[in-house]
């Protein structure tokens, strides 16, 4: 078998340098008003912080989220943009948005990563790193 990556074409910005311009932070909140333990419903907020620390601006086309339980239930969500939104965000600046999660128990974790594309129509995926979701005061 040969190796022909070098024969690929190079983009100017490698994948791995455009994920780093881009810095993405997680809060969380318990919603006790909106759970039902006694259903097994607990619901969490997140706020999510998203900056552009490059020297373009970068579009956010779609997201992808891994939820997973304390029973190691899985759930998948993805689609495009978030909350109705695919937002432009230009060098320097940042978007914040709110959204929220039900689990069947009080315990779980989030992951993912966003589909990004620069004004000169590079595509990439910002990770988005593990939060926790948990009730307030917990020790797990």
């Amino acid at each position: 078998m040969t190796d022909t990556s070098n024969d690929l074409p190079r983009s100017p910005i490698s994948a791995a340098a455009l994920r780093s311009t881009v810095e993405i932070k997680v809060v969380t909140q318990y919603l006790a008003a909106q759970s039902s333990p006694a259903s097994s419903q607990y619901a969490f907020a997140y706020t999510v912080h998203i900056t552009n620390n490059g020297n373009q601006s970068v579009q956010l086309i779609a997201r992808r989220w891994l939820i997973v339980d304390d029973n190691d239930e899985v759930q998948e969500v993805a689609g495009e943009g978030v909350i109705g939104q695919k937002p432009h965000i230009a060098p320097g600046q940042s978007f914040h948005y709110t959204s929220g999660a039900i689990l069947q128990t009080p315990f779980g974790t989030m992951r993912g990563d966003y589909e990004m594309i620069t004004q000169s129509g590079e595509r990439f995926l910002a990770d988005i790193p593990p939060f926790l979701l948990s009730l307030p005061d917990s020790v797990h």
